[in-house]
């Protein structure tokens, strides 16, 4: 009797757990995106603006997408040019968004830097028990003339996935203090076009190097000439650095641009150095001395300067 009992409650569990899964199976919303610009991009505030079409397609109307759009990283956001269309009981809902998004830029190898735009797209109100992102990948995701000026994307990629928030939102019946939220998310690579903004930001520089250089062809005596030079070209390369990084976010690391800086100062000060030397070697009558140490010096500097700049770009790009 008794194993008639458990045979029984065996093939009613059975019967029921399937009915229980699709109870609480989520409801899918398939997703998809198409990216018209990418513009503003400032470095120094650590953001950039996007707009993009974007398109749901979900049964449950509750949803409500219109309301419960949340973009996390967006500093700001709108929608225009909405349209839902609920023919065959699924809703489809298209709209155009404008955002303003705050991200984290890598700088080290700025101004052939690489970068990694992200965007995800979730549902305030439902959670990952409830609703799951389905990723609509058919197509193109991005327009190629209009996306971005100064930039090349190297990389695209739509996923879905789970966003993990810390906290239960003030819900006391949660017991653990962690609720899960799907998302659809998109990784943008992009690459700067670099060598022209390269050029127009670091030629200062290098003319306060070659300004200092010139000083191996003075006469060693005409100190005046020798460090009025190599001064003036130390506080252009300094100023130059400044302007560059009025540009750019505060970083705790050690950038390209802080690199080639350091080198050009250093290097100014080895001129200022030359110059001091030669200038003792003249007070000691040892003329023809002074100036074969000043040639010699003097060449030796410049390509172990160009060598240096050539590996530390190289390196970066």
């Amino acid at each position: 009797m008794i194993r008639k009992i458990s045979l029984f409650l065996f093939i009613l569990w059975a019967v029921l757990q399937p009915l229980n899964a699709a109870e609480v199976a989520p409801d899918t919303v398939k997703s998809g995106i198409y990216i018209t610009s990418i513009h503003d991009i400032d470095f120094r505030q650590k953001e950039y603006s996007i707009n993009f079409w974007l398109w749901l397609k979900y049964k449950n109307k509750d949803f409500d997408f219109m309301q419960n759009l949340e973009i996390p990283q967006a500093k700001s956001f709108t929608k225009s040019y909405t349209t839902a269309d609920s023919t065959g009981g699924q809703i489809n809902l298209l709209m155009k968004v404008q955002c303003v998004m705050k991200d984290s830029w890598r700088i080290n190898n700025f101004p052939f830097d690489r970068q990694r735009l992200r965007l995800s797209i979730e549902n305030a109100q439902f959670d990952a028990s409830q609703l799951v992102f389905v990723a609509d990948t058919s197509g193109q995701h991005f327009d190629k003339r209009f996306t971005l000026s100064g930039w090349s994307i190297d990389s695209f990629d739509i996923s879905t996935g789970k966003k993990i928030y810390e906290t239960n939102f003030g819900d006391e019946s949660i017991a653990v203090p962690q609720s899960e939220y799907s998302a659809m998310k998109v990784k943008i690579g992009i690459k700067r076009d670099a060598w022209g903004l390269f050029w127009k930001m670091f030629t200062g520089m290098y003319i306060a190097f070659l300004i200092s250089y010139v000083c191996f062809y003075i006469h060693a005596d005409s100190i005046d000439s020798r460090f009025g030079l190599s001064v003036g070209s130390l506080f252009a390369a300094i100023g130059n650095k400044y302007v560059i990084d009025s540009s750019l976010p505060e970083s705790t690391s050690f950038t390209l641009v802080d690199t080639l800086h350091g080198l050009t100062l250093l290097f100014i000060f080895a001129v200022i150095t030359a110059s001091a030397i030669s200038l003792n070697l003249i007070k000691k009558n040892k003329y023809e001395k002074s100036v074969r140490f000043d040639m010699i010096i003097g060449q030796c500097l410049l390509v172990l300067y160009v060598a240096l700049n050539i590996y530390f770009i190289s390196k970066a790009n």
